[in-house]
């Protein structure tokens, strides 16, 4: 009875006004970045991000939050119009989505991928209820040493599961730890790696490096595109409602899209773009006409976005039980809480239990939201996809310029995210993913902080990362991953995975 107590508290606070509106602006945004190609919500949220300093910190997250799950609504859209994915969890949803469409089927296609995202999301909503609070209890037994190995596991993980060259993803990591290292030392406060610039002093600012890494290279990227023109499906929207036989169909794909999705969004480097293929490929194995898939099987669509969506609810749970960000959008927002001066971690859901059931209740209200919102405008999002994209860049770059410039109105802070830009455009090119980069430069601090304190407590010792059973383990698990990718058995499944990817 106290989780349903806590709900309706948390309800309480979502129906607030402002909150709601927050949540509403979030999803809507979310489902708009969705289904224009090439922007992506980690975009979109390093766009908004500046806005939620601010408001209060609950109503910036909702926005975040409804912004990421929006997305995963929105990004079947264009899969199953136009054969583009909106957003990149929706890739294997063009498969099926689109070959549907062209059967003249893109009503129960677009239908069923709503409705699977709905209860998807809602049981990935359940499980993050149950699952969050004995995390919390649990993590609150772990001391610095514990943590330095799991958030070690954490970025192993991440790197392990990047497309391409594992050492490109160490790489990237190694960046990422080195620009968190920038500014003022945590214990003795003195200036390091700053070169004599003193807009350093204060580190390097994460708003305008994922503003440059996500939101300037992706207009760079794209004005290579401009010549291109989407060509979207001509179709009669009727029977958005799948039929029976739809539903018989898809009933067992939703349900092991949601488990499979909920279980992976936990893992770092998880998430919803794995857990969608895995779900794809999971359906094929255990179809009975596993020859209908590529060919408009409504399992391909339905099992999918179920994974996507349940990925995206279950990766709060690390977030708010352990401080530890499972993917790149959860390394915003852990951003966002760290700088509205809250500690995530398991004493937040104790201590500013507004957030996290503010949060949940969000979801809930937010998930409703898309439901209403995707069926009824498809028309409309038809018609956004239409707006080109030299229409769409200099806005983009406008929002970009006034986000970084209105957090501490430095100049400087524009020249770091052109640098940035320019660096991700490059990464881009030369095919090295920024994800790691940016978790590790969110968990550095961190990550420093706990290797320090550590070893503070231990006089110096390094034993004290061997001795604790659940640090020893993480350490252990960490290092075969990164050995692994060297074995030639491993490394060719690893890369006949990212293949089918």
């Amino acid at each position: 009875m106290n989780v349903f107590h806590d709900l309706l508290y948390g309800f309480g606070i979502v129906f607030q006004p402002w909150n709601l509106l927050s949540c509403f602006f979030g999803v809507f945004v979310g489902t708009l970045v969705g289904v224009l190609p090439g922007i992506g919500p980690a975009g979109a949220m390093s766009m908004l991000l500046p806005i939620t300093f601010g408001i209060s910190p609950v109503t910036g997250i909702i926005m975040l939050a409804g912004i990421y799950y929006g997305a995963m609504y929105g990004g079947s859209t264009t899969s199953i119009l136009v054969n583009i994915p909106g957003e990149a969890a929706s890739v294997v949803t063009c498969l099926d989505g689109y070959q549907m469409a062209r059967k003249g089927r893109a009503g129960p296609a677009l239908g069923i991928a709503a409705f699977g995202s709905f209860i998807a999301g809602t049981l990935g909503l359940i499980g993050l209820m149950i699952l969050s609070n004995p995390l919390a209890s649990v993590a609150l037994l772990f001391g610095p040493a514990e943590y330095f190995s799991l958030m070690c596991l954490g970025l192993s993980l991440v790197t392990y599961l990047t497309q391409g060259s594992v050492l490109r993803g160490l790489a990237m990591a190694g960046m990422g730890l080195f620009l968190s290292l920038i500014g003022q030392d945590l214990i003795t406060g003195q200036a390091r790696f700053t070169f004599g610039l003193t807009g350093l002093i204060d580190g390097v600012g994460l708003v305008p490096l994922v503003m440059g890494l996500f939101g300037i290279s992706e207009v760079l990227l794209n004005l290579e595109k401009l010549d291109e023109k989407r060509e979207v499906l001509k179709t009669r929207f009727k029977n958005l409602f799948p039929t029976k036989g739809d539903w018989q169909k898809s009933t067992v794909a939703i349900g092991r899209g949601t488990l499979i999705g909920f279980f992976l969004g936990i893992l770092p480097g998880g998430g919803a773009v794995i857990s969608s293929f895995i779900s794809y490929a999971v359906e094929k194995r255990f179809s009975k006409h596993p020859e209908e898939f590529g060919k408009g099987a409504i399992e391909g669509v339905a099992g999918p976005e179920s994974a996507n969506n349940a990925a995206s609810s279950s990766g709060f749970i690390p977030l708010f039980s352990l401080g530890i960000p499972a993917n790149v959008i959860m390394a915003l927002l852990l951003g966002a809480l760290m700088i509205h001066g809250l500690k995530p971690g398991p004493l937040l859901i104790t201590e500013h239990p507004e957030i996290f059931w503010g949060t949940v209740a969000s979801m809930y209200v937010g998930n409703i939201m898309l439901l209403v919102l995707n069926l009824p405008l498809i028309g409309i999002w038809v018609q956004v996809l239409k707006v080109p994209y030299r229409m769409l860049f200099p806005l983009i770059l406008l929002f970009c310029f006034i986000g970084a410039y209105s957090i501490s109105t430095n100049i400087f802070d524009l020249y770091v995210m052109l640098i940035f830009g320019v660096l991700g455009y490059v990464l881009r090119k030369l095919t090295y993913e920024p994800a790691p980069l940016v978790l590790a430069f969110v968990l550095g601090p961190m990550l420093e902080k706990n290797l320090r304190q550590a070893l503070i407590l231990s006089d110096g010792s390094l034993h004290v990362f061997l001795t604790r059973p659940l640090s020893a383990a993480s350490l252990l698990i960490s290092l075969f991953l990164l050995l692994s990718a060297l074995l030639p058995s491993l490394q060719k499944r690893r890369r006949a995975v990212i293949s089918e990817e």
